[in-house]
């Protein structure tokens, strides 16, 4: 028996990223600090995203990048599988960015705890806030999201999969 469930649609998750564009600006009163930068890969799809969205409020371009953060994780020398390693791409200063981390599911908080690290080694933001589409619980660090999507209950072993047209051809969020 299946039992997989549509947690979000295609219509969901723009409405949530319109959303989630709308309290940056809010939330961030100096809007040419913004900076995005994405957690490969599905986080740097939905960063792309929200640079659109807030271009289109803001009549201005801002800084968007992707983080790999793989080389940062504190799993892989233990791990039997060799790191996949994807593209890093900050090409602007992170100094005095108000920088907006984005990634698609929030778990343990070890990704972002990866991603905080990287970001600092290319410089001294002014701030580094974290945007994730779900939100699922079970922290095993003090990390918490400053823009949610979508906060939903799970069991510890179950998953959420999140499904982007950029790399999937859709748009969804399952709970498996």
């Amino acid at each position: 028996m299946d039992r997989t469930k549509e947690i979000m649609t295609a219509r969901d998750i723009a409405r949530t990223l319109d959303r989630l564009a709308c309290q940056i600006l809010e939330q961030i009163p100096d809007h040419e600090s913004i900076a995005l930068v994405g957690i490969q890969r599905r986080g740097a799809d939905l960063a792309a995203r929200l640079c659109g969205l807030l271009a289109a409020r803001t009549g201005r371009s801002h800084p968007c990048g992707e983080l790999d953060i793989n080389l940062y994780r504190d799993d892989w020398t233990s791990s039997t599988a060799t790191p996949n390693i994807n593209a890093t791409r900050i090409d602007f200063s992170v100094e005095d960015k108000a920088i907006i981390l984005i990634d698609d599911v929030l778990f343990t908080g070890r990704t972002i705890r990866c991603a905080l690290e990287a970001i600092l080694d290319f410089g001294r933001p002014q701030s580094v806030k974290l945007l994730v589409l779900v939100d699922r619980g079970h922290r095993e660090l003090p990390i918490q999201a400053d823009f949610v999507g979508k906060t939903v209950a799970t069991e510890r072993g179950q998953q959420i999969n999140v499904f982007l047209q950029e790399r999937d051809g859709r748009d969804q969020v399952l709970l498996g």
